[in-house]
């Protein structure tokens, strides 16, 4: 019988930004860790999107919303580019991985792990709100029972699309899907991995910090993807997530905190 601790994974979000980036130290220490727990690999996808197609690089492809958070304009073609940019990294991320002993699959969150909530409606555009059919959506539930086969050398590959209540499948931030994965599957651990070494504040890396004083940080100074980073952070805690730690080192060394940002609920 599979232990219920077997069961218990590390999840680990994969920046689009960031993944031609990693070395094959890298993926020989994930899989090291992966030996050693359930792997749940959540990923990115945006600088492979602007490789896709130059119209995804084009600063009219992002929308900000009235409340100044800014999101890929979604149609139902994004949504199929989306899709195609996945399958491939998917199966970039898969093979790395087998090739060091990790079997693994690739799950889309819109079937059936990851629901959406009703998406803002008005967003800037040419200095003026408009009402605009955004396709994306603020994760709203987990259903960890998909993830069948959580085992100890194995990996789950998750794109986060979602669908949200009217059925439609939906765009959503891989951080905080990796989060709310992470809450629901009761994780040991969620790593962020990053395009930088920290998080910074006054230019400071800072090694440690509460959830507390992350986020007062997130609604006073931090800038574009790093304030989804510590929203995403301070949701995993919330949420009965383990540890969570961000940077772009090995993951066991920032697992150890001898690397990275740690998040620490108090």
């Amino acid at each position: 019988m599979t232990s219920r601790a077997s069961r218990v994974p590390t999840v680990v979000k994969l920046g689009g930004s960031c993944l031609d980036d990693l070395s094959d130290s890298w993926w020989d220490d994930l899989a090291r860790h992966g030996h050693d727990a359930p792997l749940v690999l959540v990923h990115g996808w945006s600088k492979p999107l602007k490789r896709f197609d130059p119209r995804h690089a084009d600063p009219s492809a992002v929308l900000r919303d009235r409340y100044g958070n800014q999101s890929r304009w979604t149609t139902p073609e994004v949504i199929s580019d989306i899709r195609t940019v996945s399958e491939r990294l998917a199966e970039q991320v898969l093979e790395r991985l087998a090739t060091r002993g990790i079997t693994g699959e690739r799950m889309l969150g819109s079937d059936g792990l990851l629901r959406a909530g009703r998406a803002e409606r008005w967003w800037w555009q040419d200095k003026q709100l408009v009402e605009i059919d955004n396709r994306v959506g603020p994760i709203t539930g987990v259903d960890p029972e998909v993830l069948k086969n959580l085992s100890v050398g194995h990996c789950y590959i998750v794109t986060p699309l979602a669908r949200n209540g009217e059925g439609d499948e939906v765009n959503t931030d891989a951080d905080r899907a990796a989060a709310a994965v992470a809450g629901a599957t009761s994780a040991s651990s969620l790593v962020l991995v990053t395009d930088v070494e920290h998080l910074l504040i006054d230019g400071e890396p800072v090694r440690r910090i509460s959830a507390e004083d992350a986020a007062a940080f997130r609604d006073r100074g931090a800038v574009g993807g790093m304030r989804k980073k510590l929203r995403a952070a301070g949701e995993a805690l919330e949420s009965g997530g383990g540890s969570v730690v961000m940077g772009n080192a090995l993951v066991t060394e920032m697992l150890a905190e001898r690397a990275g940002t740690v998040i620490t609920p108090t």
